[in-house]
């Protein structure tokens, strides 16, 4: 029986962002190209309650506009549910805030990144993934979307740094063969990423990267079809 995947989103972006771009999980179905039986989409900062982690095929938590580290009872709940799923070898995908929330919830440490905001298009480098199921045969160097202000400044026990940038040492976290998280937004789109800029009155649209942003969502799909797809599903589970 086919599982659906369970997209977690914790607040909502700017009024502004809404009427162009719609939310956080609606970028995911629209990257992954999902249809209403293929995902989940859970509200905690709205008092949904998550489901039991073996219903899901796998979970994405998506980024915020909030930060991990403001008191919030949907952060706390929400990192419990991730600690056990986890531990269940349950598929776990966390993207920028969803990064930081996946990160602390197995033990790391967030704050604001002392190098400052990274906003835009960045060139990422990867470290020693030949054997990684998720990020074999992606180039060292790949450019990739990035708008936050916080970051793991030190990682759970037993997690490893995979990619990183010039401004941030934790771009890629494999916390198991099965857990991950990204600071990157590899559901993001130029149009996508331009309103997030314009909202926050920060900086043009200058980047660092040389490479169009393709190979990030090559990363989020091969998620995808590695633990939801029915097609590879009997060589996961």
């Amino acid at each position: 029986m086919h599982r659906p995947l369970l997209l977690i989103q914790i607040g909502e972006p700017p009024e502004a962002v809404q009427e162009t771009q719609g939310q956080q999980s609606d970028w995911f179905v629209r990257a992954l190209s999902l249809k209403k039986d293929d995902v989940i989409i859970v509200r905690p900062d709205l008092g949904e309650v998550l489901p039991d982690a073996n219903i899901v095929s796998a979970t994405i938590v998506t980024g915020s506009w909030r930060m991990v580290t403001e008191p919030d009872i949907s952060v706390e709940y929400t990192a419990k549910w991730l600690r056990k799923a986890h531990q269940q070898n349950h598929p776990l995908l966390g993207v920028c805030y969803g990064h930081h929330l996946l990160s602390y919830a197995l033990g790391g440490k967030i704050g604001y990144n002392p190098a400052g905001t990274e906003q835009g298009l960045h060139l990422l480098k990867l470290i020693s993934v030949t054997d990684d199921i998720l990020l074999k045969d992606i180039p060292v160097h790949f450019s990739a979307w990035l708008s936050h202000q916080q970051t793991v400044l030190s990682l759970p026990d037993g997690a490893k740094a995979l990619a990183f940038s010039a401004m941030d040492k934790c771009q890629v976290i494999r916390y198991s063969f099965t857990s991950y998280s990204l600071q990157f937004h590899p559901e993001f789109t130029w149009d996508i990423m331009t309103e997030c800029i314009i909202n926050s009155g920060n900086i043009p649209l200058a980047e660092d990267g040389m490479f169009q942003p393709v190979w990030p969502m090559v990363i989020l799909k091969r998620f995808y079809f590695l633990y939801c797809s029915s097609i590879n599903s009997s060589c996961i589970h």
